[in-house]
């Protein structure tokens, strides 16, 4: 079992062992009845007396978490509800059962834990919400869609509501091979993989490459679900922190050294959840570290339509000569989230086994989707739909820029977002986004801390605000609210004297050192 103790901290080293042990049962990782290791055994893997182990176990009995029993061990206690008292009575005649512990019967590879609260946030007529960074369905064709649908229906319908082949609806991929190019990404149609979103992309990834416990580099911060299905297969992640041109060269060399990761997972254009775009000469940088140490690179990358500088920005994808980057696009950000339509590009090797993955997940992705989506495409409908939405979210992007510029104390920074949905700003030191959420839902404003972007937290001094579904008309009244929030948080703290009570650990040196940013006055 590996406990990482800090021994530069004030914590006394019980009470961290104490903690450790506290998360693990209460996220039933520990079920119900397993034994805790011996405390002689433990003290010596952990370089510690055998008397701090058992105070650690002490407090844990203490607190109704463990049960001793002398001579045998430490055990884990049954919760209330979950013990004999809660279970039905066995029908007579019929032996007692005890009921199945779920939680130790499921793998230990699978780490998925429940969605932070923060992804949950009221909503309401009352309620400005920048906490969703997800398209404005006030947007979407539907219209024009459910035509394009019937006559898919009509025209293919008996042989796409049959079983489909797994690699894709082979004119969308076609398509996707000149959409692609439109972008700088040169790709074969036998190199695409239609996916059920992206989300499903960055699993088949992870399911064909990732062992638990190997190191996998990852940009901070950056897209929670991608971390989560990390770690869903046991993946180890190093943080590599951006700076004003993208991921850290320096920190992305010395990982490659000292670690050697499987992958290096990033989003170069539209960041999520900054909304800046990595430099020419930093991509150029990061591919060559990754060539010379032969590390693959999994690009989630946003559309390049939803660009509002002079001319889109260059996945990493085009200027890969070496075939290192894994490519994963999605219809969700430019179309309708729910059909649950993205791609891989990939070498065809690894497109053969993403597609024998695939086949063991779900078969294949609607072929009816696919070809909808294929007709939409090539009626240009979904130019005339692009082209719309990505004029009304620069509107949106314009109007929060003003607005922040307008309203927010001193002190308060945020990037400057060239692509994607959103933006991250930053507290002056000492303030905390967590409290400054609390007090903003009061308000009726609503927007995302920051730590849920980080591997390790990060210092609780961010939040993002994602304007894609916030009305034009509504941003700047959402804007005065959380900058009143803010303000009643920061003073507060002064006129208590206190400093922050996070337990949240920087996110290590240079975290967006030099972004691009906009200040408050």
């Amino acid at each position: 079992m590996t406990i990482t103790l800090d021994r530069d901290r004030p914590v006394p080293l019980a009470n961290q062992i104490r903690a450790h042990f506290e998360r693990l049962i209460r996220e039933r990782q520990l079920g119900p009845g397993v034994k805790l290791p011996a405390t002689r055994e433990l003290a010596r893997d952990l370089g510690v007396n055998r008397a701090t182990v058992a105070l650690a176990y002490d407090e844990l009995v203490v607190s109704g978490l463990a049960r001793a029993h002398v001579g045998q061990g430490t055990f884990v206690a049954e919760r209330q509800g979950d013990g004999a008292a809660a279970r039905p009575a066995a029908p007579a005649g019929r032996a007692a059962r005890t009921s199945l512990d779920w939680s130790a019967l499921m793998s230990r590879r699978s780490r998925l834990t429940a969605a932070d609260d923060v992804w949950r946030q009221p909503s309401g007529s009352g309620v400005v919400s920048f906490a969703g960074g997800m398209p404005d369905s006030a947007l979407f064709p539907t219209d024009a869609f459910r035509r394009v649908l019937n006559q898919v229906v009509r025209d293919e319908g008996e042989a796409l509501l049959q079983y489909y082949p797994a690699g894709g609806y082979a004119p969308l991929r076609r398509y996707l091979s000149g959409y692609l190019l439109k972008f700088g990404i040169e790709a074969r149609p036998e190199e695409i993989l239609v996916v059920n979103g992206s989300q499903q992309g960055f699993d088949l990834i992870a399911r064909t490459f990732i062992d638990p416990g190997e190191f996998v580099a990852v940009e901070q911060p950056t897209y929670p679900r991608a971390m989560q299905v990390l770690r869903s297969f046991g993946a180890e992640l190093l943080s590599v922190p951006w700076d004003a041109e993208g991921p850290r060269a320096d920190v992305f060399e010395r990982l490659l050294a000292r670690h050697a990761p499987k992958l290096f997972y990033c989003q170069p254009t539209g960041h999520n959840p900054t909304g800046l775009t990595m430099s020419a000469e930093r991509s150029s940088r990061l591919l060559a570290l990754a060539g010379d140490a032969q590390v693959p690179i999994v690009e989630d990358g946003f559309d390049g339509n939803l660009f509002y500088g002079r001319r889109a920005a260059t996945p990493l994808k085009a200027r890969d000569r070496e075939g290192l980057v894994i490519y994963v696009g999605t219809f969700s950000k430019v179309l309708f989230p729910g059909l649950r339509l993205g791609w891989v590009v990939a070498p065809p090797p690894v497109v053969e086994r993403l597609e024998a993955a695939k086949q063991l997940s779900d078969l294949h992705t609607s072929g009816l989707i696919q070809a909808a989506v294929h007709r939409f495409c090539v009626q240009k409908l979904f130019d005339r739909h692009v082209a719309r939405a990505t004029a009304e979210y620069a509107r949106r992007r314009n109007a929060l820029l003003a607005a922040l510029a307008r309203r927010m104390p001193e002190g308060v920074t945020w990037t400057d977002p060239d692509g994607g949905f959103s933006l991250l700003v930053t507290l002056p030191p000492g303030g905390d986004a967590r409290l400054v959420l609390d007090a903003a839902l009061t308000r009726g404003v609503a927007f995302t801390p920051g730590d849920v972007f980080v591997a390790d937290g990060g210092d609780g001094r961010t939040l993002r605000l994602a304007f894609s579904s916030v009305a034009v008309t509504r941003i700047d009244d959402g804007v005065r609210r959380l900058a009143d929030a803010i303000r009643a948080t920061l003073v507060h703290r002064e006129l208590s004297g206190t400093r922050s009570g996070s337990s949240r650990r920087p996110s290590g040196a240079g975290f967006l050192e030099g972004a691009p940013t906009r200040e408050g006055t």
